[in-house]
């Protein structure tokens, strides 16, 4: 008896998620919603009947957790880096040159894609279960999502094959979906959402599923990080097997030909507003995966692919005002605060014009009618003045002589259009800016504390740079304004568990100009400690990837400055990570690149792939000629031929661990 129970809930749930494919994702259900729902009614109250058959994957669970008491970090595996964006067609050719120089040939294809504003979200499968769900973050360190993404019905919580991958994707809400999500909240007497993108984003980062679950959020796939043994020689290729396992795939077209390549993305671009979903452009990939490997990347994005992102609607509105901020480097940066307009379903009011020249060149006035558009569908800007439209009142604007903030020198970098306050160590904008990026999720990410805190905490003379943030006690802050004391120990805790943030993350943190994330991270696995990048020469640094004569002059100055040399030593008094945490291993592996197929005895595929890539290695899923070493252990797949064929050495364990060793 219990085994026919055993057989009904596994064809229940067979069922269930079947309709589910059919009714979410192809949308064409084939049974009514009153079937659907006695199928379901049947399955919960079997699993209540016999809840040691409950398992994680049951489409009852899907809203079956606990609320999380916070979003853990997640490090990606493989990074996901951003796109380099083409804003017209002759960027777009450009790209195309790039790559067919870099190559050296013409004979391959683009993919194009739609690039649905959403969330990015990476699924990680193992056996063909769902064990994680986490977001983008820095594409370095995301956040653990799971609870939320399996209340995402178009998202499988099993796959009809027992296959290990990470799937890329982007979470959405649909455009129908969120006005009648919207109308929903204003019945209930809540706030609206501005737009869906928000709204989604909103909702993966909420900590109770049942709140994610009451929101329309989708999915749709567009690659494969990782799949085991499986191996794909084109993403084309990727994208069909994600469609066999019941995914819903972002559309995309092919294209042979810079030309071609630029009339399907027209194509593509014109039904825009057919679409189920927004879009802020589109995304175009050489399909070939061997191709991609030798185009590589910079220390931002692939060389491989290119967001192109059409202009958008244009609407016509008036400049009220032009303000000047200083940011933490002292750039003086003017923007334009405009009458509030809708563009293209978001409301702009300000939009940023750069520097003196580009005022200049585009004549824009306090009092000017302009026409405004969303570069990209994302970003705010004023395209032209509409100076037929002038009444002689306007006001021409210039860019102050002081700064505006600390009255201190402003001045010009040689061959540059831009202002910067020289007065670093004591420009109040300077120092609210730096702490505020010293915080910020990229670099120290400390929760709890945002820019109304920051700025009470300057006001009240408690701070005057982000290492006085941790000599504050939890007295300190108990009595700021709406500061009680359970928030005030969270801030104090969170500020201390930050002194945990690894090497390039500090670095990250200080707010050297021109050095970010990306070039923070290069620099910390090339230095030990800051003391040594500290004794570095230009040279020296110069020698560094991705790093260049500006950025080395930049790195040395700042560490010239007693300012910083004081903020550094009080921030090493606090127990801040000012050196690797392990000594790295030898690069004995440099330039050389690895496969593997099979399992190993002593190891995981996981470890063996990370050791690889600590000393200096490349790991690559595809076979050929190219590739150095297949690994290949017990049970080796379909790669083992294919490197016999391509002529790669083919090694086992012990010789793999020797190679490891130097």
């Amino acid at each position: 008896m219990q085994k026919d129970v055993a057989m009904r809930i596994k064809k229940l749930r067979q069922l269930i998620e079947e309709h589910n494919y059919k009714y979410y994702v192809l949308a064409q259900p084939e049974i009514s919603d009153e079937e659907y729902d006695a199928l379901y009614r049947e399955l919960e109250q079997l699993e209540k009947e016999n809840p040691e058959l409950i398992v994680p994957e049951s489409p009852t669970q899907r809203v079956g957790a606990e609320p999380a008491p916070f979003l853990e970090k997640v490090e990606h595996r493989v990074p996901l880096m951003g796109l380099a964006n083409a804003f017209n067609e002759e960027e777009v050719r450009e790209f195309h040159r790039r790559v067919t120089d870099l190559l050296g040939q013409q004979d391959f294809n683009y993919i194009i894609e739609y690039k649905i504003d959403g969330l990015t979200a990476v699924l990680t499968y193992e056996g063909g279960r769902l064990t994680r769900g986490a977001t983008r973050g820095d594409g370095y360190i995301g956040e653990d999502v799971t609870h939320n993404i399996k209340t995402i019905t178009t998202i499988p919580l099993t796959l009809p094959e027992r296959v290990d991958l990470e799937v890329q994707g982007e979470v959405f809400i649909p455009k129908e979906a969120f006005a009648r999500f919207n109308q929903l909240r204003e019945e209930r007497g809540e706030k609206n959402f501005a737009n869906p993108r928000n709204a989604a984003s909103g909702s993966l980062r909420q900590l109770d599923p049942r709140v994610a679950s009451d929101r329309p959020l989708d999915f749709a796939a567009f690659a494969l990080q990782e799949i085991g043994e499986r191996s794909f020689s084109c993403h084309s290729e990727g994208l069909e097997f994600l469609k066999k396992l019941k995914f819903r795939v972002n559309n995309f077209a092919r294209a042979y030909s810079v030309d071609e390549m630029l009339a399907k993305s027209q194509e593509l671009y014109e039904k825009k507003e057919e679409l189920p979903f927004n879009i802020d452009g589109l995304v175009i990939k050489v399909d070939q995966i061997d191709l991609r490997e030798e185009l590589g990347a910079t220390a931002k994005s692939p060389r491989w692919a290119v967001a192109y992102k059409f202009a958008t609607q244009q609407e016509v509105t008036t400049v009220e005002k032009i303000e000047v901020t200083v940011g933490r480097t002292g750039t003086l940066t003017p923007t334009a605060h405009l009458k509030p307009v809708n563009v293209g379903g978001a409301v702009v009011k300000r939009a940023v014009l750069h520097n003196e020249e580009e005022i200049r060149r585009k004549d824009v006035r306090i009092g000017d009618q302009v026409v405004v558009q969303r570069a990209g569908e994302v970003i705010p800007e004023v395209v032209r003045v509409l100076t037929e439209l002038r009444t002689g009142k306007e006001e021409k604007f210039a860019m102050p002589q002081a700064c505006p903030v600390c009255g201190g020198r402003v001045a010009r970098d040689e061959g540059s259009p831009i202002l910067r306050c020289t007065n670093q160590a004591r420009c109040p904008a300077q120092r609210r800016e730096g702490i505020l990026h010293f915080i910020s999720r990229g670099a120290m990410n400390i929760d709890g504390l945002g820019e109304k805190l920051i700025d009470k905490l300057t006001s009240e003379g408690l701070i005057a740079d982000p290492g006085d943030l941790y000599f504050l006690n939890k007295e300190d802050l108990v009595g700021l304004e709406r500061m009680g004391s359970k928030s005030a120990q969270n801030v104090i805790e969170a500020i201390e568990e930050s002194k945990d943030r690894p090497f390039e993350r500090v670095l990250n943190a200080l707010g050297i100009r021109f050095v970010g994330a990306t070039t923070a991270r290069l620099l910390a696995r090339e230095f030990a400690s800051l003391e040594e990048l500290k004794q570095s020469t230009a040279e020296e640094l110069e020698e560094v990837e991705e790093v260049g004569p500006k950025i080395a002059s930049s790195i040395v100055e700042y560490f010239r400055e007693e300012g910083n040399q004081k903020l550094i030593e009080k921030l090493k008094k606090a127990g801040l990570q000012f050196q690797q945490e392990k000594k790295p291993h030898p690069q004995v592996l440099a330039g050389k690149r690895f496969a593997f197929t099979g399992s190993l005895e002593t190891m995981t595929r996981k470890d063996s792939e990370q050791m690889v890539i600590e000393r200096g290695g490349e790991v690559t899923s595809s076979i050929s000629a190219k590739l150095d070493f297949l690994v290949a252990g017990e049970r080796a797949g379909s790669k083992l031929d294919k490197a016999r064929q391509a002529g790669v050495k083919i090694i086992g364990e012990e010789e793999f661990k020797k190679l490891i060793e130097g």
